[in-house]
Formats: C-alpha cells, structure tokens, sequence
C-alpha cells in the first residue's frame, strides 16, 4: 500500500489506526498496520452480530492487536479517534459497564504479550484510512460463502506512458546501492548520513541469495531485481511471445 495517514507527532516504529462504526447496513470495522518504511497492511471485518458503537471500536481495535501478534511485532503505536476507548485501555478512566468491561479487559491482556505499546488519540481527521476501510465493509453485501481479497491501492506519481524502463546513467542497476550494503555492509562513497539511513531502511524490504537480489512483496513473495537492458530484454521477449501465448 502506499497511502499515509498523517500524525501530529513523528514515530519510527510500527503503527496500528483503527475505526468501527454501527449503521442500518450493520456493524463494521477496520485496522491498518503500518511499518517503519510505510507499507501498509489493512484489514476489514463485517461484524455478523448486534453491538454499540463502543463495541465496534473495541472490536476494530482487538483485530489490529491480532494482526501486530500474528506478525510478531513487538514493539507497537496504537492510534485512534475514541478518546474513551484509548484512556479506558491505559487504565486511565474505569467502566462499570457489563457489556464493555470484557472488552476492556482483553485488549489490556494482548497489550502484555508486546515489548513495549502505547495508545495515542488523534483526531477523527487523522484516522481516515482505517475509516475508509469500515465504510468499504459496510457499503459490501457479503455472502457468507463469498472470500474478498484485500484491495490493493497504489499511488503513481506518473503518467501511465512514463513508467518505463531507462537504461542509468552511470551504467550501473538501480539497485547497487542495497545490493552492496546486504553484500558487504558499505555504503557509495562519500555518503551523507541520511543516504545511509535511506539505503538501510530500503534494504529491509530486499533479499540477497548469492548475486541475485529478490523484493519482498507485502504477501511474502519474492520478486526479482533485474536491470534496465534485461528489464528491455525480458519486455521485447513477452510481447513478442516467446514467454507466453503467440
């Protein structure tokens, strides 16, 4: 994904937003993982049973929690727009309510199974993608039989004609730069210390196996690194059908 939520204040680590909502169409939730790089992992969850609005944000909540588990993440930034929900999690506020004090009690009990989590509110405003994704969830009929794959959204900040292979200008591949910080550990000469923050941060998301390099994809797949002339050269070979139908 390559969408950003905005944050009043900057955090390096992983981050969860979260949002649920109850309308006439039922009840809805939606969280949002997202890394230290900005990739983004959403989820969206149609709730099959009746509950209040404070149920729902709960619920939302818990899903993200699950999901930073599943990942084994250990250290997490929990932000949302339900100021009651984020002070009655850190203790802050106490409910007498039945219906909502389990709901207090077991995402305090996830919180324990972290290194180190922290709530923060932040204004309806901020919390838009999680929003989206709850609003996406309650607009679908969904079939119970029916399995919806996760929606993909990309931002191009080109022209559909523009994205095509170039051959570099120094001659070497675009990658060189992380393909030597995985193989040897060095960075370009004379790089600044943000370029090797960069070329540090960038190398996360890439795995080097021998001389070839492989992009990790958000569904753990692998995708190959090849420069501009067998970038061209892979090109002319599929449209020319001698990798695919003729």
């Amino acid at each position: 994904m390559a969408l950003e939520e905005e944050v009043v204040e900057p955090f390096s680590g992983w981050r969860l937003f979260f949002d649920g909502t109850v309308n006439y169409k039922g009840s809805v939730i939606g969280a949002v993982l997202i890394s230290e790089i900005g990739q983004h992992y959403p989820m969206a969850t149609k709730l099959n049973f009746r509950c209040t609005n404070n149920m729902a944000e709960y619920e939302a909540c818990i899903l993200g929690l699950r999901m930073a588990l599943d990942m084994n993440i250990q250290e997490l930034l929990v932000i949302g727009d339900f100021d009651l929900l984020i002070n009655q999690v850190k203790g802050n506020w106490a409910t007498k309510n039945d219906k909502i004090l389990p709901y207090v009690n077991f995402p305090q009990r996830l919180c324990e199974r972290f290194k180190s989590i922290d709530f923060r509110h932040t204004p309806r405003a901020q919390n838009k993608f999680a929003n989206a994704l709850a609003t996406i969830a309650s607009m679908i009929q969904h079939p119970e039989s029916a399995h919806i794959d996760l929606l993909e959204i990309t931002l191009n900040k080109e022209q559909a004609h523009c994205a095509c292979v170039e051959a570099e200008l120094d001659g070497q591949p675009w990658y060189v730069d992380i393909k030597t910080y995985l193989e040897k550990g060095e960075y370009p000469p004379e790089s600044s210390a943000n370029q090797k923050k960069t070329i540090r941060r960038l190398a996360n998301c890439f795995f080097l196996n021998k001389e070839v390099l492989y992009k990790r994809t958000p569904d753990l797949g692998f995708l190959r690194c090849v420069g501009a002339k067998k970038a061209t050269k892979l090109l002319k070979e599929v449209h020319a059908g001698a990798c695919g139908p003729t």
